[in-house]
């Protein structure tokens, strides 16, 4: 790569990469997909839509290919592996950790499972089939099943040795796990500690207290976890307290991106699959069946007005006002209700703390609500020069935002306490509520008071 050509982050990248696809340029292509790393080949390929992206595959280095079709989404795993034999994919998973292999082969159908599982290590296979018997949003699906572990009693002089000897260690370890004969977590030992304490001391002398995860928690309360106690490394137990597994730094971020990723996405209403070049059929179906639900909820704000058509049949200036009730109040209990669901997220509400936050809430709505209130109500009567109109919309935006900001906080606490996620369809119900009641106290305060 010529010296003018060097990028310097991921846009101009892409840009140096179209620039090459267009001239055809292979073997500038092939060098550059030598240059990247596993992660940043997997980025570059979710930048491209399909058709472009099956041209790139030939460029990535064939002994690569499995680690990246890991990091890359799952979709566009599917698309690649629904065109392979079995022995291709035997031969792409070949020399993968349990992690990776498992991540490739959750896209293939039951027949290429089943003839790639008998073609695995025995050890591999085995932690691969327990991988994949854990469900999707699980700590146990994403966890390392292996784990660098000894027995309690053993000095660190035969600890060093013994993972010399069996070359365990590698660059996502971070601790090493002390158990008791049936593999019963008894706390970790530092690889600082292993080496520089007197080697002629036991394990136990030195060992840490540990926090764990259970391999069934749900991934969005792991995250939770992980964000607020700021862990990158921590061991993963069953039930009864035995080890199963390890997440690392590199689980971690994948977890909480993974929370972070479909926090957004529900808040839009955008399916879970769905990405920045996902085919236009499948975007649009599941855009689609939110979209379908806001039309019921928007059917439902009509209902409202059409029962005060005599008001709006004498007073224009109150259809031409009437987006702006809805709007303001819309506004002011989104802000809310993302502030609350990414508290939920970070795991900050729970007990007595949620009243202060009602509290909190309802006087910001007011205090907002109140001054916005005012400068609406003063453009109004410089507009229309009708005290009454002015009157009217000044109270319905006092009321609409201050119930909105209530409603922002109460939305999703109720709904995380029906075990429904709030950021998928706390934004819809927040919709209904701020249009029907803007609408409502807009339109019934002019029928009291102008009517």
């Amino acid at each position: 790569m010529r010296d003018d050509e060097k990028y310097t982050n991921a846009e101009e990248q892409l840009l140096y990469l179209q620039k090459l696809l267009d001239e055809e340029d292979t073997s500038a292509l092939k060098e550059l997909f030598t240059e990247l790393d596993i992660l940043a080949i997997a980025r570059t390929l979710e930048s491209f839509p399909a058709k472009t992206r099956d041209l790139l595959w030939d460029y990535i280095p064939g002994d690569v290919l499995g680690e990246v079709l890991a990091e890359v989404d799952e979709d566009i795993r599917a698309d690649y592996i629904e065109d392979l034999s079995a022995s291709d994919v035997e031969q792409i998973v070949r020399g993968l950790d349990a992690q990776e292999v498992a991540e490739v082969l959750d896209v293939a159908d039951e027949e290429i499972k089943t003839t790639v599982y008998a073609s695995l290590d025995q050890e591999i296979r085995a932690q691969v089939e327990n991988l994949h018997a854990y469900e999707d949003d699980v700590v146990g699906r994403y966890m390392d099943p292996e784990t660098v572990n000894v027995k309690q009693g053993v000095s660190l002089e035969a600890v060093q040795r013994y993972i010399r000897i069996h070359h365990l260690l590698d660059d996502e370890s971070q601790q090493i796990m002390i158990t008791d004969k049936d593999k019963r977590l008894l706390g970790t030992l530092s690889l600082i500690d292993l080496i520089k304490q007197p080697q002629e001391a036991v394990v136990d002398e030195y060992m840490d207290d540990f926090f764990t995860l259970n391999d069934q928690m749900k991934v969005s309360d792991a995250a939770a976890l992980l964000r607020s106690k700021e862990l990158h490394f921590v061991p993963v137990c069953d039930s009864d307290g035995l080890l199963v597994g390890q997440l690392n730094a590199a689980d971690v971020l994948e977890i909480t991106q993974d929370d972070a990723d479909l926090t957004l996405k529900h808040m839009s209403g955008v399916s879970d699959e769905e990405e920045v070049f996902t085919p236009i059929a499948r975007s649009a179906k599941s855009r689609g069946i939110w979209l379908g639900i806001n039309l019921l909820t928007a059917f439902l704000a009509a209902f409202v007005i059409g029962q005060f058509e005599a008001v709006l049949d004498q007073i224009v200036a109150l259809a031409i006002l009437m987006p702006v009730v809805a709007s303001m109040g819309g506004i002011a209990g989104s802000q809310t209700l993302t502030v609350v669901i990414r508290g939920l997220a970070l795991g900050q509400l729970a007990g007595n703390n949620k009243r202060w936050l009602y509290n909190k809430e309802l006087w910001v709505g007011m205090s907002n609500g109140l001054v916005w209130a005012l400068v609406v109500g003063g453009i109004s009567y410089l507009w229309f020069s009708d005290p009454l109109i002015t009157l009217v919309i000044t109270l319905a935006i006092f009321i609409n935002m201050s119930l909105a900001n209530l409603s922002g906080v109460l939305i999703p606490l109720v709904l995380k306490r029906l075990q429904i996620d709030p950021a998928l369809s706390g934004a819809v119900i927040l919709t209904t509520v701020t249009d029907v009641v803007g609408f409502l106290s807009f339109l019934g305060l002019a029928t009291l008071i102008i009517l």
